[in-house]
Parts: C-alpha cells; structure tokens; sequence
C-alpha cells in the first residue's frame, strides 16, 4: 500500500534539486520534490551563474527574474577580480583578473546569448523555487528521504515530516538524488567516490557588518585575507558578507562560538572592534571527489551527490544544473513513452566523463590561484580555456548518431572513464559535430539559433534543405513526436554548424547536437525512412518494419 503515485521523487531541494523540479515540471512532468530543511539556504555557496547555465535558465524563462536578482558589480576598476591582502583594509599583496568571469557586465557575448549572472545561491533558490510550482512542481521542504528500495518498476520511498515525524510511503517510477556531498542516496546504493579528496575545511560564517572605510571604494569577486589570525576568503552579495576561514580540524579549531567569529571578521577586515552581527555559520569542505557512476537502475545522481568540486572556477553548482537538464528531458521522454528506457542511459555515459574533467580542472585552478599550504603535493592536470569546460565538451553515447569514422561506432556509448582533447569543441569557432552543444549564431533576423531551440526535438536545415524538414516531420509524425523546424540561409549558421545550405541538423532537446547531414542527400535517398533510424537510434526506439508501411 502506497500514500501515493509520483512519477519523480527528487531527494533534495537546494539549486540543483530545484533546478531538476523546473526542467521536469517544464517537460510537463509533475515531480515531488523533498528537502529536509525547512526553507532554501541563506548562505551565498555557489556565486554565480556561468554563461551555459544561465542558457539553460533562459529556455525556462527565469532569466528576466535572474538579471533582476543578481548581484551590481560596481565600484572602482577590477571589479570583476578577485584580491589578496593581508586583510580587508591591510597590505594588499596582488590583483588577478579572473578569466571566467569575462562577460559578466553583459548580457551577452559573441559565444552566448546570455553572459554571467552574479547571483548567489541564498537569491537563486528562491527563484527557482517560485518557477518550480509555477509549472506545477510538488515542493515539500521539511520533509525527508528516510529510506527507499528499488525494483524493476518503480522505486519505494519512506518519507518523514520532520517537525510531527509522520511518515508516508510513495511509489515512483524514478528517484533523483540531489542530497549533496554526504547524500544518502549514493550511500544507500553503494556506489563508492574517488578523488583528490578533502582539501581545505573551512567554516562559512555569514554576517553583517559596515565595512565601507575598509573597502575604500574597491569592488571585487573576492578578498583572500591571510594573516597570524586567519586564513580565509571574503565575499558579499551587496547586503550581507559571508568569510569562509579555513581551520584545521580538532580542538578548539572546530569551536565556532559566537564570539570566535567575531574576532575571525574583525581579523579578516581588520577592523579592531568592528561591529559584527552574526547570521549563520556552516562547515565545509574543499574537496575534489567522483562517484563512480551516476546510480543504479532507477535511482540517479546529480550535483554534489555526484561530484564536488573545489569553488575556483565556479563549476560545482553549475555542472550540477547541466546534469540536472541533461537527465529532465530524457526522463520525461521515457515517462512519456517517446523513447525506450535505454536512453536513460545515455545520462552516465554523457555526464560521468564531463563531471571528471571538470573536477580536474577545479583542482588545477585551485592549485594554481591560491596555493595552499594545507594542500600536500598534487600534480594538477593542464589547465584549459574556461569556455571549454563551461560549454565546449563533447557527448558520445547512444543518444548521438555518430559521423562515418567516428571512433565510438554505431550505437556505442564511449568509455565513460576516458576523455580526450578530441571530445572538446572550439566555442569560439564550433564544428557542429555531433554531440556538441548546438552554437549560438545570431541570425539577420537578430535571434539567436539557440532561442529557436524549445522542449522537443528541432530540426534545422539549410536553404536548400526542406526536403530534409519535411521528411523528418513525417517521420516525427509516425513516432509521435512533436518536432519544430528552420530553415536558415544565413551563411554564418552554415559554417558554425558544419553544413552545406541543403544540410540538417537535429538538436535535442537538451541543446546538444544529436545528428546532422552535411550536404543534400544524394538522389533516390530515402530521407524519411533515414530519419526514422535517427529518430530509433537516439531514443532507443524498436525499428519498426517499414516495408509495409506507406510513407505519409
């Protein structure tokens, strides 16, 4: 006996829990989603939203309130960067620009269509939250994944209002885990982390104080501070300041009394007998581990309950986001009958690969920016161009129709412990190669491709290329599925995706190239029925028998 039927339980409701709700509530699924804290964080964790992610907000309309929410970077010059002093208002000992963080003045760049957003998770949650149960998403905040069981049809859940401890046992058909670094989930489905490890422990302490004569007009990202009283990082969203000082654990380093934090603030702004107001505090670690996969039969993992990443970089929470809109759409297609449970995956195969690259280069950055004492003697892989890890991977899995020659073959999901420079595009000159993210060109109409992009599948073609859009309707047609086509004769999209002005490109509904034929087919192509197999590839279809069958 079962309290009730949901066809997704996400475990977890901080950005990518919630995130994950928007998408599947988006994709016309109705989640329930449990968090055991009673309300979304107050700490500012995750600082900004990278250019990829804020496209992925942007197709769910959340961008507007986003822009109004984030933070005003103004001030004086190296507003974007990041500095390192003695203290707020001691020595400074240098200024770095932060590469990634180009764009973040604009709403726009020539690689996107939409630019860094500045907005810290603590104002972030709330949007998403808003936007969740606006689309219909079933939020529970205090209550807790108590315990679940899986089978071949569905999974079993035990879930506990905290506040009353009444519990209540839902069946779903598919369990999210999104329950952070420690999650439970992965515990409970034995999947053990590899990794660098724990870092730096640091205590978030998040606070209020007037620090205007110590910052003497400057604006920055972040102040490391480093002195004989603390070591640590400063940052604000413009009201309050959170200092996240690292400790070493044991003793009276892990007693974090009120009046301790006091004096770390003061140290950090040095500021004798500053007037500090303490809001909060929140251990943390700086850790660089992997799951070993991203779960097991009905039971998946997203975020931190997947991967943890060091801060640098600003890759955690937004990695999390992309996996959480990477695995919406394919669970929606399978609830929905569009496609076969094997597409499902295609999810570990895409994101496993790209979560461990992304943790290698948080590491490398980390090493390379702050060099931290605490952290003993690590070889840091290469670091690469910022863009590429933020939005220039590659996916190889059976959810991409490979080119002739590529080297994972028909159907195969690549090996998803390796990747190499060959699985990463150029953002600034795309190939269009499937399994990439579909570039952002903007069209004579003034409209990016990447705004023609909805929730279902879009085919665009050349000039020349209506033939290819008006078999793959048919095509889409006979298994039903919704599909929205473009025909596009600006040159500029041609050569950013790789094809002729009788081409086609078939985007997922993820943004990420599923297929593409360069140049018009040859004569006697049969273009319908080749769609079909595109159609039975990608979404682990059952091939149908087309010899009788009449091509409508």
């Amino acid at each position: 006996m079962y309290d009730e039927h949901v066809p997704v339980l996400i475990s977890g409701g901080s950005l990518v829990g919630l995130s994950t709700a928007v998408f599947l509530a988006w994709h016309g699924v109705t989640p329930l989603l449990v968090e055991r804290h009673h309300d979304t964080s107050i700490y500012a964790r995750a600082w900004g939203v990278n250019p990829r992610t804020m496209e992925l907000y942007r197709s769910v309309h959340l961008e507007p309130a986003i822009r109004a929410a984030q933070r005003r970077l103004e001030g004086k010059e190296r507003g974007s960067g990041i500095l390192r002093a003695e203290s707020l208002a001691g020595e400074e000992h240098e200024w770095f620009e932060v590469p990634y963080l180009h764009g973040v003045f604009e709403d726009s760049s020539p690689v996107s269509p939409t630019g860094w957003a500045p907005c810290p998770q603590d104002k972030l949650e709330p949007l998403l939250r808003d936007r969740a149960v606006e689309l219909g998403a079933d939020l529970r905040f205090g209550v807790e994944l108590v315990s679940f069981e899986q089978d071949g049809d569905g999974v079993t859940a035990v879930l506990e209002e905290r506040r009353t401890g009444t519990r209540r046992t839902v069946r779903a058909g598919y369990l999210v885990g999104c329950d952070g670094n420690a999650s439970p989930v992965r515990h409970n489905l034995g999947i053990p982390t590899g990794g660098l490890g724990t870092m730096v422990h640091n205590m978030a302490i998040l606070f209020r104080a007037d620090l205007t004569e110590a910052l003497r007009g400057r604006a920055f990202m972040h102040c490391q501070v480093m002195n004989e009283d603390v070591m640590g990082v400063l940052g604000t969203d413009g009201e309050r300041w959170q200092l996240d000082a690292m400790y070493f654990p044991g003793g009276e380093q892990e007693e974090f009394t009120e009046e301790r934090c006091v004096a770390l603030v003061r140290a950090a702004a040095g500021v004798p007998g500053l007037e500090v107001e303490i809001l909060g505090r929140l251990p943390w670690e700086l850790a660089a581990r992997v799951a070993a996969s991203l779960g097991s039969g009905r039971v998946f993992l997203a975020g931190d309950s997947a991967r943890v990443h060091p801060p640098t970089g600003g890759f955690g929470a937004n990695t999390g986001v992309q996996d959480a809109h990477n695995l919406a759409w394919k669970l929606a297609y399978v609830l929905a009958g569009k496609a076969g449970a094997g597409l499902l995956g295609s999810y570990e195969a895409e994101r496993l690969p790209v979560g461990r690259f992304t943790v290698d280069q948080a590491v490398a950055r980390s090493l390379d920016r702050f060099k931290n004492p605490a952290v003993g003697d690590v070889t840091a892989v290469p670091i690469a161009d910022d863009l590429t890890v933020m939005m220039g991977y590659r996916y190889r899995s059976r959810a991409v129709v490979p080119e002739p020659g590529e080297p994972w073959g028909p159907g195969g999901d690549h090996d998803a412990g390796d990747y190499d420079p060959g699985d990463y595009d150029d953002v600034n000159a795309p190939s269009g190669r499937p399994g990439t993210r579909a570039p952002h060109v903007v069209l004579d109409s003034g409209v990016s491709t990447l705004d023609l992009l909805g929730r279902d599948f879009t085919l665009l073609a050349g000039a020349d290329g209506a033939p290819w859009a008006e078999a793959a309707a048919r095509a889409a047609r006979r298994r039903g599925l919704h599909l929205d086509t473009h025909l596009i004769a600006d040159e500029p999209w041609a050569k950013a995706y790789g094809v002729g002005s009788g081409g086609a490109v078939l985007v997922r509904p993820d943004g990420f190239i599923a297929w593409r034929t360069t140049q018009e087919s040859r004569p006697g192509t049969d273009r319908e029925n080749t769609f079909l197999d595109v159609l039975d590839h990608v979404l682990d279809l059952p091939q149908d028998d087309r010899s009788h069958e009449e091509s409508r």
